[in-house]
């Protein structure tokens, strides 16, 4: 085994997989910038396994650009922690399957309290994306792991499309380096 063989084709399949994201932009994802734009309360992220590593960075960039956010473990959402999430809040759940138990146990929960959802699925015909208001499609033709299943290209893609929904939300909401810099008042970033 060459690893720097090994490594470019890792790189390459994760390019590609950021690459198919591109064509994919659409309606979809102006109705999602300003569903975030709009809200009332806090974008609360979620998702399970990898998917939550993923939506908890998400939440961090858009929490360090100015808009209120947080992250909600579904397991544990549906142990109490649903209490996290209020009417005025938006929810953006992560799933490459669209069908992760935890996180479809939480969308009736979602529905009653009247939050707007979107998800970021790699299946567009899941239960996950059917319940959502807007779905962004982050699906890959294959992950980066040779035996096709560790997560890799797949949360690339949600990675990379969560970056893109908070730098436009940052554009649309005209931030400037002085409001970045008031939520970070220490290191090099706020001066």
């Amino acid at each position: 085994m060459d690893s720097l063989e090994v490594a470019k084709r890792v790189l390459e399949v994760e390019a590609e997989a950021v690459r198919g994201l591109i064509h994919r932009l659409g309606e979809g994802f102006v109705r999602a910038v300003e569903i975030l734009r709009d809200c009332r309360g806090r974008v609360v992220l979620t998702g399970m396994g990898k998917s939550g590593f993923i939506a908890k960075k998400i939440a961090a960039t858009l929490a360090s650009t100015g808009r209120p956010a947080l992250f909600l473990h579904p397991a544990e959402g549906v142990h109490g922690d649903l209490g996290r999430v209020v009417r005025g809040d938006v929810v953006v759940a992560i799933s490459l399957s669209g069908e992760t138990e935890e996180l479809i146990q939480l969308l009736p929960s979602f529905k009653r309290l009247g939050v707007r959802l979107i998800s970021l699925a790699g299946n567009p015909e899941s239960t996950l994306a059917r319940e959502s208001d807007v779905v962004l499609n982050v699906g890959v033709a294959m992950e980066a792991c040779p035996l096709n299943l560790a997560p890799t290209a797949s949360t690339t893609a949600a990675f990379v499309m969560g970056d893109a929904l908070a730098v436009a939300l940052l554009e649309c909401r005209g931030i400037r380096a002085e409001d970045f810099a008031v939520v970070h008042p220490g290191g090099t970033l706020g001066r």
